[in-house]
Parts: C-alpha cells; structure tokens; sequence
C-alpha cells in the first residue's frame, strides 16, 4: 500500500504568502492538525502545526491576520517519499515526535499530508487481519494436526 492512500483525500495546504489566520481557519475547515505551507509551484516550503499555534503565536500578542504563516511556520520540513513505506513512516514519526508528514515528489512537489491517525489506523487494521488470520488457522487445525 502507497503512503498516498493512507493520506487524506483532501491536502490542507496555503501558499507562503498566506496569513496565520488563513492557516488556522485551513486546519479548522479540513479538521486536521496541520497545512503545509507551499510555494508558487507546490513546492513544500514549510508545515504550520497546532503546535506552532500554541508555541509561537498564543502569548506572542502577534496579530494572526496580520502576520505570515511563513514567519511562524516549522522549517526545514522532513517529508516522506513515494518510495517510504508505511513502516518507515511510522517509525520516523514516532521517534521524532511527528503528528504529520507531508509526502512530497522527488522535486519536493506536495503530494499528501500523513498524520498519525492515518498511520494508526492502518496499523489496528493490519494486526487485525493477522489476528483473524492466525484465529482461523488455528481453529482450522483439526486432530493430529
């Protein structure tokens, strides 16, 4: 399975020039914990996270409307590939404390945004079926065997 699918459908995202109001009200519409900030060509430039919102702007007295998602947003930004697998992934975001990982193109190009929950959910899946699996060989196993 491609990391693509396990992305959301919709990719929450605003370009550099957009506002940190315009960040928060992206992430409050598509109901996600982060946009990607990305360039003119949908080049990833940076990510903007809950945990931006509440480090650098909640007792800034920055105004939101007023200042750019790209003084705020979290760079350089570690992404994941077409090639990185589920697995991997998950790792990487568990050891570095991630809750979302844009997948971009070779040339950085924004792709989808992962988060944990997606990760997650694949995983419950995935040890489900090989729970229902090893249920059923086992129930299976007839006299003898």
């Amino acid at each position: 399975m491609s990391l693509l699918d396990l992305c959301d459908r919709e990719i929450a995202s605003v370009g550099l020039d957009a506002s940190v109001a315009d960040a928060i009200h992206k992430m409050l519409d598509h109901h996600v914990g982060a946009v990607a900030v990305v360039d003119s060509d949908f080049r990833v430039a940076g990510i903007f996270t809950e945990r931006d919102v509440l480090r650098k702007l909640a007792l800034s007295r920055l105004d939101p409307q007023t200042t750019s998602v790209r003084d705020l947003m979290t760079t350089p930004v570690e992404m994941a590939t077409r090639s990185t697998g589920a697995g991997e992934a998950l790792t990487t975001m568990l050891e570095r404390h991630f809750r979302h990982l844009p997948v971009a193109d070779d040339d950085g190009k924004l792709l989808g945004i992962l988060s944990i929950r997606n990760l997650l959910e694949w995983r419950v899946d995935d040890l489900s079926r090989e729970l229902e699996s090893l249920e059923q060989y086992v129930a299976n196993d007839g006299p003898g065997g």
